[in-house]
């Protein structure tokens, strides 16, 4: 077992190391219990029995799980720690974390520090507490957490200076299925790793052991001060406005984009880099983002499941920084109108436990059969499942987002680059394709050097684009977990690299066979590519000829994850069964519903306590000043012509008022979910917008002075 000296000993070497000035690397990771601190304080024998156990060769066994959670205990406490808690992701999108203290009272009045191997490998929260789809009953509240080992431990901080052990869990039910988003996300790495290795035994590769998703989250966000937030009922209730006339100033002269960051927002992002690395999440970029107020975090890219844990802690710690700063961290896809949303830019890619970027094109990329086999797989993929892969990215605020010109169409599309694209295509007509050396561009400049030259430009139009070795999905919601869309992603990847490892397996001449594969590839699915203009209308009109789905509502979106199609390739792959599909596809549906539901009571509640009062309080002094004018014998038309307008706006908005005060009536009504969502997406959500119209055509005639709530003005350049 760990000893407490080696324990001590390290946490004294971390302490040291934390107080050097030299800084970051000494920080990163100091707060969690990865692969080096369990090098130091287990067994020789109990490490490589945890190796195998995280690599899948080995079960975990009590024994060593009762060393490990020692040695996990002693460690966290030496830093502070007094609570352990299960970190899971049940299907709210968020987290969840119910605490518990190490201290276990003695018969003798004392107490001690406990923690066993079956406290770490599980816990039971409520099951029927959280969104199940059915799955669990009000009665049938008994739902496990699972450890996940391959994710580390680490220790989340909070401003009170509390200390709490944090372990990554999966989450089941009863019956063993899955109400979490990382459980089937394990299971789809599973997937695409065993027929991404057949495909490279294949082609001759013995010595990869195992293929591991990997992905580098790009996160958008908007950041606005404290106060504002407070009052605004709407960004309060559902994270976006509901009304704002636009700002004098957006972001047409983009220069907001990578300027100079303004010193509170570089306090925040200090701070932000300091907690995101304490827990071993390489934050790497930071960055003002297009619009005003926006920015962008990027980090080193990890396996898919440790990139999702990390995302998740990377919005929780981006709210929680923000508060301490007096700001408002605003995660929602589109919380401004008239100025771009945020995404996720979800770049993907596999790679194997020896170091292998399957996705790596190389100097020579038509001499790469891996590269070709693996490029072939994820565009059939693509083209094959362009529907689940749009339902990985659904949900109420992409609905704003995507079709904008921050963001990409909702049609499924990859950019592949003008030279790729032509390697393909001279493939499946049998052509060589000559390689280039490398190339310079030269800028003109005597003393700038010249600058190598990629092979091919980017394409942010794209919502998946090749950019070098991986795919960028810049579909994915910005407040989303990415979990959902990365485990669509691995099982549709799966499928074709199934197809592809059956083909190689009973060819004779392998590479004539990836070379018939390449060929075959391109002329079934050749269609998805597309390296032009994604934002323009001549693109939307191609894509309906070549049959490329839009899918423009989640509602839509959602359905394409429980049809037929779906449950035979999820359940296929044992990614998602049948039951777990269609509990998602209710789960989903009624998580719209409720949001467009507080969207629409909170743009009610303002306008009957904010917005009406406001307008008739200044209709009122106008028509005092009307009168005092007639009085007096002066001209009053331009103040009769202002009442007039904001009488008549008044009057066409407490219309609409009741027009979506009736319209939430009758679709809080509806019994079936699916015709109860389309009821909010098709009459609330339009009723809404028509509300907003008018109250935004006010804010613009009204005295600044009078306007009850903070104006986007306000919001996005008082920072």
């Amino acid at each position: 077992m760990a000893t407490k000296q080696s324990v001590e000993k390290l946490i004294a070497e971390v302490n040291g190391s934390a107080r050097k000035k030299s800084g970051i690397a000494e920080i990163f990771g100091s707060n969690v219990f990865n692969d080096s601190v369990m090098k130091k304080v287990l067994p020789k024998s109990t490490y490589e029995a945890m190796k195998k156990v995280q690599t899948g060769e080995a079960k975990l066994t009590p024994e060593v799980a009762n060393i490990v959670a020692e040695a996990m205990k002693d460690w966290a406490i030496a830093k502070g720690a007094t609570h352990y808690t299960h970190w899971f992701q049940p299907l709210t999108g968020k987290t969840a974390e119910k605490h518990d203290s190490f201290l276990a009272p003695q018969k003798d009045g004392s107490a001690v520090a406990e923690f066993s191997g079956k406290q770490l490998i599980q816990g039971e929260p409520d099951a029927s507490s959280f969104p199940s789809g059915g799955i669990r009953a009000t009665f049938e509240a008994r739902g496990y957490t699972a450890w996940d080992c391959t994710s580390p431990a680490f220790l989340k901080e909070d401003a009170a200076g509390d200390v709490t052990l944090t372990i990554p869990t999966a989450f089941c039910s009863y019956t063993g299925e899955a109400l979490d988003k990382k459980t089937p996300l394990l299971r789809s790495m599973e997937a695409v790793s065993k027929q991404a290795l057949r495909v490279l035994r294949a082609l001759g590769n013995k010595s990869s052991k195992r293929v591991t998703s990997t992905v580098g989250p790009e996160q958008e966000y908007f950041l606005i001060d404290k106060d504002y937030f407070d009052q605004r009922a709407d960004l309060i209730a559902s994270g976006r406005t509901l009304f704002g006339a636009a700002s004098p100033k957006g972001q047409e002269l983009e220069d907001q984009y990578f300027g100079a960051i303004k010193d509170r927002i570089s306090k925040f992002m200090k701070e932000l880099d300091i907690e995101l690395w304490k827990m071993g999440i390489a934050s790497k970029t930071k960055h003002n983002e297009v619009a005003p107020a926006q920015f962008e975090m990027a980090p080193i890219f990890s396996t898919t499941n440790i990139a999702a844990d990390h995302n998740q802690l990377v919005m929780e710690t981006m709210q929680k920084v923000a508060l301490r700063n007096g700001l408002v961290c605003l995660l929602y896809e589109k919380p401004f109108a008239g100025v771009n949303g945020s995404g996720k830019h979800n770049n993907w890619s596999l790679a194997t436990d020896d170091g292998i970027n399957l996705l790596e094109p190389g100097h020579t990329p038509h001499e790469n059969e891996v590269f070709l086999t693996f490029l072939a797989a994820t565009l059939k993929a693509v083209d094959k499942h362009a529907d689940k892969l749009r339902a990985g990215a659904a949900n109420p605020g992409n609905d704003l987002r995507l079709g904008a010109n921050e963001a990409p169409p909702a049609i499924i599309s990859v950019f592949m680059g003008s030279f790729l694209t032509e390697l393909l295509e001279n493939i499946s007509k049998g052509k060589a394709t000559q390689a280039k050396g490398q190339q310079f561009l030269t800028i003109g400049v005597d003393s700038l050097p010249a600058l190598p030259l990629d092979n091919t430009d980017r394409n942010r139009t794209s919502p998946f684009a090749f950019t070098g070795n991986k795919f960028e999905f810049r579909m994915v919601p910005s407040s989303a977990s990415i979990a959902g869309p990365n485990t669509v992603l691995n099982t549709i990847a799966a499928e074709a690299l199934d197809e592809i490892a059956t083909r190689l397996e009973g060819a004779k001449d392998k590479n004539k066979e990836v070379a018939a594969i390449v060929k075959e590839t391109w002329a079934k699915h050749g269609r998805v590519v597309f390296n032009g203009n994604g934002y323009s209308e001549e693109w939307v009109k191609e894509a309906a000829k070549r049959g490329l789905p839009n899918i423009k509502s989640s509602i839509e979106a959602y359905a394409a994850m429980a049809n037929a199609d779906a449950v035979r390739l999820f359940e296929k792959y044992g990614v998602l069964s049948k039951r777990e599909l269609h509990s998602r596809y209710d789960i989903y549906l009624e998580q719209y519903a409720k949001h467009i539901n507080i969207e629409a009571r909170a743009a009610i509640q303002m306008t009957k306590t904010q917005f009406i009062p406001a307008i008739m309080a200044y209709a009122s002094e106008l028509a005092n000043d009307v009168s005092a004018l007639k009085e007096a014998g002066a001209d009053s038309s331009v103040q009769k012509e202002c009442l007039d307008t904001v009488s008549g706006l008044l009057k066409s908005a407490s219309k609409k008022l009741s027009a979506l005060e009736a319209a939430t009536d009758k679709a809080n009504g509806i019994g079936d979910v699916e015709k109860k969502a389309e009821a909010f997406r098709d009459s609330v959500f339009t009723a809404q917008v028509a509300l907003r119209a008018d109250i935004d055509a006010l804010e613009q005639i009204m005295p600044k002075g009078l306007w009850p709530v903070p104006t986007y003005a306000d919001m996005l350049f008082n920072l």
